[in-house]
């Protein structure tokens, strides 16, 4: 058995089981539950927002969200499988064609938004991501000069 082998026996016994931790992708709008301790009293305090990024696997998975709070930026960075963070659950999908969100950073305004997925059509059929059902309803008002088309 190899090292890696080794640690990721040690390091199963740990892992949270699979389905306490939902699949969560670059871009979707979370509630990440986090418990905290002051003193002797427990409360568990929630927080909202984009996942920017993911990193690490097995134990050392983090994820990092970013919120607005006051026209200020906050970003929090948690660990999937510590026992402080009670539970995660993905509230919205977006379409992203990006790997980490960072840009995020330097956006302000409608600018800042993203665009949702929609898992379900007016009609109640499921929607696959990345399909539109939007029809072109634009005319073309150019005229044609010689030479183009």
């Amino acid at each position: 058995m190899n090292r890696t082998a080794i640690m990721e026996s040690v390091e199963a016994k740990h892992l949270k089981p699979a389905a306490d931790i939902p699949t969560l992708r670059i871009g979707d709008t979370v509630d990440v539950h986090y418990r905290i301790v002051e003193g002797d009293k427990e409360r568990v305090q929630v927080f909202q927002g984009i996942l920017v990024s993911t990193k690490g696997r097995g134990i050392n998975r983090v994820i990092t969200i970013r919120r607005i709070v006051a026209n200020e930026g906050v970003e929090r960075v948690f660990p999937l499988h510590s026992a402080r963070v009670a539970k995660v659950e993905v509230l919205r999908h977006a379409e992203v064609r990006r790997a980490k969100l960072y840009y995020l950073r330097g956006l302000t305004g409608k600018a800042r938004r993203l665009k949702e997925i929609r898992a379900e059509t007016s009609k109640g059929t499921r929607k696959e991501p990345g399909t539109d059902t939007r029809t072109d309803t634009r005319t073309d008002t150019r005229t044609d000069t010689p030479g183009t088309k």
